[in-house]
C-alpha cells in the first residue's frame, strides 16, 4: 500500500538544502552578466560538425561566406518595400 503525503511535506523536503553541497564560497551573480547577453546555441548534424569540430572552425567559415554574399549583393537598395 502506497503511503500518502500531503503536499506541504513533498515542498518541504524538496526546499531543503542537502548537506553534501557547500555553497558558503559561492558568488551571488558571478556569470549573470554573460547569460544576460545572450547565446545562440545551433546543433550540427554530425557530418557538418565532422568537418567544423570547433566553434572557432564554424564561426570563421559563416564569416568568410557572410564577406561573399555582401559583396555578391547589388549596391543601393537592398530591396525592401517601405510600409
Amino acid at each position: 500500500m502506497k503511503k500518502k503525503t500531503s503536499k506541504t511535506s513533498r515542498t518541504k523536503a524538496s526546499d531543503e538544502i542537502r548537506p553534501e553541497y557547500d555553497f558558503s564560497k559561492g558568488v551571488r551573480g558571478k556569470y549573470a552578466a554573460r547569460f544576460a547577453e545572450g547565446t545562440n546555441v545551433v546543433v550540427l548534424d554530425p557530418d557538418v560538425a565532422e568537418v567544423f569540430p570547433t566553434s572557432t572552425s564554424v564561426n570563421e567559415a559563416l564569416r568568410a561566406l557572410a564577406k561573399i554574399i555582401r559583396s555578391a549583393r547589388p549596391r543601393g537598395r537592398r530591396g525592401r518595400k517601405s510600409a
